[in-house]
């Protein structure tokens, strides 16, 4: 497997796309996954008028670094859902429809999207309410040659609403919308959450086309470096050996560092001073050297590493 990790590593410290990949240069890592989770942005930055130019300098500073756009993340739910329809919702799904589009403009083959919760349906109506969703972007998939892998989650994230956290509803979800362009992404921080996830990957078998490898201590989805909490990753890389996994080893690890605000945690206040609420630059620097050393090591060691 080849090593990729997702822009948003240093989403706190620089909006523009550009210097954040400079920065996982630097770090060593020349795949990258694009996080086009902020709808705000997508719908700014990669706006009708611009987002063509906006692709381009993706494309230049890639060509120049030589690094390679291997996956995205769609935008997210926070403060919006795909299957209510009400004042965001056309917010939102501009946003997911441009997030598609520049993954077919960087050649990026896999995106990774949520799915809609809404408290109070069972898993069927789950079902079929996303699936209506995803019916509306299957044109714009298909005409650019994205897949779309659907997450799943951990009842930590989800509390009592419905959301399928086992690689067995995963699946079956998948099959529901039987499209050749939806398969999965499994999050091991999620997973963590919830128990073991052996059985839970080999579940999805040849749907699972791509991961998010983070960490967390199996209480709260913390996104933390390999090693920070308690995954078991012989675990999963067994896992993915017997389910012949050939997609990259996408890390998705941003939070390790506690800042004022973010989730899960956020850093208590101090009305007084608050000269040093964020986490310093150089500190972000040297943890993405130490994530993509460790991503190294994990692979190495189960001989899995492709350069």
């Amino acid at each position: 497997m080849k090593i990729a990790t997702t822009t948003g590593d240093f989403s706190r410290y620089f909006y523009s796309d550009v210097e954040r990949i400079k920065e996982l240069y630097d770090a060593g890592f020349r795949y990258i996954d694009l996080d086009l989770y902020d709808v705000d942005k997508v719908n700014k930055v990669y706006s009708d008028e611009s987002w063509l130019d906006e692709v381009n300098k993706l494309k230049d500073i890639a060509s120049e670094l030589g690094v390679t756009f291997v996956q995205a993340h769609c935008p997210g739910t926070s403060g919006y859902d795909p299957i209510i329809k009400n004042e965001k919702w056309n917010d939102y799904f501009k946003a997911t429809v441009r997030s598609i589009e520049i993954c077919g403009k960087l050649g990026i083959k896999n995106t990774v999207i949520h799915g809609g919760m809404v408290r109070g349906i069972d898993k069927f109506e789950w079902q079929k309410k996303n699936a209506e969703f995803i019916s509306l972007l299957i044109p714009y998939l298909e005409d650019c040659k994205v897949n779309l892998l659907i997450e799943n989650s951990t009842a930590k994230n989800t509390y009592d609403i419905y959301y399928p956290n086992s690689g067995k509803d995963l699946r079956e979800f998948i099959d529901f919308v039987n499209h050749e362009r939806v398969g999965a992404c499994w999050d091991t921080g999620h997973a963590n959450c919830e128990g073991s996830q052996y059985d839970e990957i080999l579940a999805l078998g040849d749907k699972l086309l791509a991961i998010h490898y983070n960490d967390n201590h199996g209480n709260l989805d913390e996104h933390l470096i390999p090693y920070f909490g308690t995954l078991n990753h012989d675990e999963v890389l067994l896992a993915l050996k017997k389910v012949n996994f050939n997609g990259y080893f996408t890390l998705e690890c941003m939070a390790t560092l506690i800042n004022d605000r973010g989730f899960p945690h956020s850093r208590r206040k101090f009305d007084c001073d608050s000269k040093l609420n964020k986490a310093p630059l150089f500190m972000q620097r040297e943890l993405e050297k130490l994530l993509y050393n460790t991503a190294k090591y994990i692979l190495e060691t189960h001989n899995l590493l492709e350069e």
